[in-house]
């Protein structure tokens, strides 16, 4: 991890990184103890995690990144997003877009509310998501020749 990165996960934390990483576990561990959850907790474990120390990591779609669709990325990861939302990915994501709003107000906070917009992204769809360091995420755009 660069330097750069590691300062701002610094700073992330004490802009509202650790506090929604929280919430992240909280639903995670609701999500473990109901049993049928198991698959939700594991994603929500995974992204509490990416939101202790975002900066130098990315989010990507498992088939995209391993060239292998599987469960998660198919039509029964689909059903799985929705239910997700429906029992906790809209109260993180909800969470993400207020902290994003406050941060915004200063031009400090800008990218801080940035890393939380993409999380809140995140939130609302989690399922099939793997977290990666940035340099090693697939490119979103084929490179020009």
């Amino acid at each position: 991890m660069s330097p750069v990165s590691i300062l701002l996960n610094l700073l992330w934390l004490l802009f509202g990184g650790l506090w929604m990483a929280v919430g992240w576990g909280i639903a995670a561990v609701i999500m473990a103890i109901t049993i049928i959850g198991i698959p939700w907790a594991r994603a929500a474990f995974n992204i509490a995690v990416y939101t202790l120390l975002p900066f130098g990591q990315k989010a990507v779609s498992r088939a995209a990144y391993t060239g292998v669709p599987d469960v998660g990325t198919g039509p029964l990861g689909e059903i799985g997003n929705i239910v997700w939302i429906v029992l906790a990915g809209w109260w993180l994501a909800l969470g993400h877009l207020i902290a994003a709003i406050i941060l915004a107000v200063t031009i400090i906070g800008i990218p801080f509310a940035w890393a939380h917009l993409k999380l809140a992204g995140i939130a609302l769809w989690p399922i099939g998501k793997m977290i990666v360091p940035a340099e090693d995420a697939p490119l979103r755009y084929p490179p020009r020749r």
